[in-house]
């Protein structure tokens, strides 16, 4: 090779070693959402063209790995996806960047039990509470449903408290897993939220009466290093593609506005 070309190749690879690395894109999903999230991450991540760091958390409640936990420490975050009415608390707290809201999913409660066990009857909400008083223990998620089950729906069935006595808050694990290895009787989530835990039996929704709907929500966090890339990201998300994968982890898409 003659040494015009050796040295032309030399400075070449020189200046491509001094380009700067493409910035990494910053996500926090809660647990609704992620079974999605995950099963779309790559395909995503692709029509972004940037590499993607995620991290998970409670869309609220006091783990320490909540996503509005991890924003009061400071951690970076490009793209926020949880339960809208916790994105929208963030929103007007100037948490996240006017305008950026896009719903992706709705989501409903169900009621899962450790493979084997004996599906109880919620099919109607006497059949439930009957179920609830039976049961030697329960337990249910940290977030938007537990906040609605131990808030207002066990009060509401049984003034006594003999439900919420029995009834345990999961913090920073999946409920599914707790029922999965033998440390509750009942478990309560995001049906999203069940559906991918190895060892459990879905048993079904809460009867229609006292379900409570939870919208799952993107928005671009306010301070976003990378804001048209977290635009680009949300999209990907909530594009018709996306709605197959979304309805296969138990969440029902909600198409995109035009």
């Amino acid at each position: 090779m003659r040494k015009w070309q050796t040295t032309a190749f030399a400075a070449l690879f020189t200046a491509l070693g001094t380009l700067p690395a493409l910035a990494d894109v910053h996500v926090m999903s809660s647990g609704g959402f992620t079974a999605a999230y995950k099963d779309l991450l790559s395909a995503c991540e692709a029509k972004v063209g940037q590499p993607i760091k995620s991290a998970y958390g409670a869309s609220m409640g006091a783990a320490p790995d909540a996503i509005p936990n991890r924003l009061q420490r400071g951690e970076p975050a490009d793209v926020l996806i949880m339960a809208a009415e916790s994105l929208d608390k963030l929103a007007a707290e100037g948490k996240t960047i006017p305008g950026t809201r896009v719903d992706l999913a709705r989501s409903v409660i169900g009621l899962s039990v450790k493979t084997g066990a004996p599906k109880p009857d919620i099919s109607t909400v006497a059949a439930l509470k009957t179920t609830l008083l039976a049961a030697h223990s329960i337990a249910y998620s940290a977030s938007a449903s537990g906040t609605y089950l131990s808030k207002e729906l066990f009060p509401k069935l049984d003034e006594d408290g003999k439900i919420m006595a029995k009834a345990r808050k999961i913090f920073s694990e999946r409920v599914g897993t707790v029922v999965a290895r033998g440390d509750a009787e009942l478990g309560f989530q995001q049906v999203s939220e069940l559906v991918p835990i190895a060892g459990l039996d879905y048993v079904g929704p809460l009867p229609a009466e006292v379900q409570r709907v939870t919208i799952f929500s993107a928005g671009v966090a306010a301070g976003s290093k990378e804001p048209d890339a977290a635009k680009q990201l949300i999209a990907c998300l909530a594009s018709p593609e996306a709605a197959p994968v979304i309805t296969k982890t138990g969440l029902e898409p909600i198409p995109a506005k035009n």
